[in-house]
């Protein structure tokens, strides 16, 4: 039996091609709904305020330095919850209602503090505790961005949730970098003034996450 046979290399590259295409589409469908829960959780726009007024009376170095420290501490617990974070809760009994409670509870205290003491720590200590908390967590790596690092990995492809959290990281780290810049604008005064209202603002974060934890602990 005789006669040509086609040449299958067209049609394997046609199908290479279309795999390509739908797999890019995938992933980028996947990014974007990872990326967006986790931009809205760490909400590095709604913390510079709060940044600004724990720090109002550090040098624009000394700023920095603490953005460095608290980009840090909450790359690593957001790391540590986004592979471990669903055992740890389970081995320890706790549920991410319990941790809302505790960082509620956390930045009521901080924000009692300063409206009483005009200081959110002691100044020897400021630059370091600062940077951990309350920026680190649980503003940055708080309840919400642990609920939805553990919500993302039980759905998505754990490398694409990785790769989400570090682009939000990145962001949210340019996005405090500029900070000083919003002190320039304000001055010293201004600050200070804004420092006090930002308090009530992170007194209400508080008692916002209090409440959330109370309800998820106690479903009705």
């Amino acid at each position: 039996m005789s006669g040509t046979q086609e040449n299958p290399l067209p049609r394997i590259r046609q199908y290479c091609t279309i795999r390509a295409g739908v797999s890019q589409m995938t992933f980028g469908r996947e990014f974007l709904l990872t990326f967006v829960p986790l931009f809205v959780a760490i909400d590095a726009l709604g913390t510079v305020p709060i940044l600004i007024s724990v720090t109002n009376d550090v040098t624009p170095g000394g700023r920095i330095k603490i953005v460095n420290v608290a980009m840090v501490t909450a790359s690593i617990l957001a790391l540590v919850f986004l592979f471990l974070g669903k055992w740890i809760l389970e081995l320890l009994d706790i549920s991410v209602g319990h941790f809302a409670v505790a960082g509620g509870t956390i930045l009521g205290a901080l924000a009692l503090k300063e409206m009483l003491t005009g200081k959110f720590v002691e100044p020897v200590l400021k630059e370091e505790m600062v940077a951990v908390v309350p920026i680190g967590t649980p503003l940055i790596a708080g309840p919400a961005t642990v609920t939805t690092l553990i919500l993302l990995t039980s759905q998505y492809q754990w490398w694409v949730v990785l790769l989400s959290l570090a682009v939000n990281l990145v962001i949210a780290w340019l996005v405090f970098l500029q900070s000083n810049r919003v002190v320039e604008f304000l001055g010293q005064g201004g600050v200070r003034a804004f420092s006090k209202v930002m308090s009530l603002l992170l007194a209400a974060i508080g008692v916002r996450m209090i409440f959330v934890g109370i309800a998820l602990i106690f479903p009705t």
